[in-house]
Order: C-alpha cells, then structure tokens, then sequence
C-alpha cells in the first residue's frame, strides 16, 4: 500500500511558511512561553470547550439547555468534517516534513491540516459572541493563545491555523443559523 499523496499546494504552503514556523517554534519553546503554550493547548483539547458549554444552563437558566445541545451537536457535526477533511488532504506536521522545526509536544497523528484546535476555538468565541458576549474577554485571548499554541509548539504550519479558523467560522455560521432563540 503507498503511501497517501498531499496536494501540490501543500508542497507549495509547506516551502514558504517553513522558516517561520521554524522560529516561531524556537521562541515557543523557551521554559516560560512553552509551559503557557502547552497549558493553552491542553486547554484547546477540550477542557475549555466542555465548561463554556456545561455553563450555558447556569448562565442562561432552563434555556441554557438548549444552547448546550445545540453547541454540543454542532461541536459534533464540526469534529466529523474535520477529520474527514484531515484524513483526505493528509499534509504532514511541519516537524515531520522539516527536522529543523523542534515539535515541542507530541501530535495525536501524522497529519496537520486543518487546526482542530483552532476550529474549535474560532466556533466557540463566535458562538459566545452571539449568546454569551460577557464571556468574551474570556474566551477571545485563549482562543487566540490557542491557535498560537499550534504554532509555537511545532505542530502545525500557519496556514493550517488560518484553515482551521476559516472552518471555525464556517461551523459558527451555521450555528448562528440554527441557534435557538433564548426567551
């Protein structure tokens, strides 16, 4: 069996943004930034994402419910189209293609494209912009820490960042679309 093939464009992607995410790396990985990277990356996982949504009764009340269900079904829909998209486009982390780029933390798989992490967080900060905008002085910087954690720590190229902030918005689109309205 051969091995899968990544677009030309990724081949493209990966020559330019390489030395630059080379050095962003190097500078993630100084004691300092790299334990507040990694604490934003751990929190990306699914920590952060679980509270805010576990909150919306306690924020909202009984309406809360819903808002928890739907961001849990969308979280859901947004997680199936990531890892098919992941597993079919199959770019490689930038640590594996480059062994100049130090990976500072250890990837759940071999390929990069898009930032799950990223996704999530881009969804959630605009989901919170439309029901919950007090918690946005919350939830904006670690979102924004986040996807800079990807970077930083050598997992992923910025594009892939860009990508999965891109379909974060996408996802909080159709979420905007078909949130349930809080009487």
């Amino acid at each position: 069996m051969t091995a899968p093939r990544t677009l030309p464009v990724f081949d493209r992607l990966d020559l330019l943004e390489w030395q630059l995410c080379q050095r962003l790396a190097r500078h993630g990985s100084r004691r300092g930034i790299l334990m507040l990277l990694r604490a934003a990356s751990r929190l990306g996982d699914w920590p952060a994402w679980v509270l805010l949504v576990a909150a919306m009764p306690v924020i909202h009340g009984a309406h809360g419910w819903s808002l928890t269900w739907h961001h849990l079904l969308l979280s859901l829909l947004a997680i199936g189209v990531y890892r098919m998209i992941k597993t079919r486009l199959c770019r490689e982390r930038p640590s594996i293609t480059f062994q100049a780029i130090c990976c500072t933390e250890v990837p759940r798989d071999r390929y990069s494209f898009p930032s799950g992490h990223t996704l999530h967080a881009v969804m959630f900060s605009l989901l919170t912009a439309a029901t919950t905008p007090a918690l946005l002085p919350l939830v904006v910087p670690l979102a924004v820490l986040i996807a800079v954690s990807r970077v930083g720590l050598g997992l992923h190229y910025i594009s892939d960042v860009i990508g999965g902030a891109l379909l974060g918005g996408l996802f909080a689109l159709l979420g905007w679309w078909t949130l349930p309205t809080l009487t």
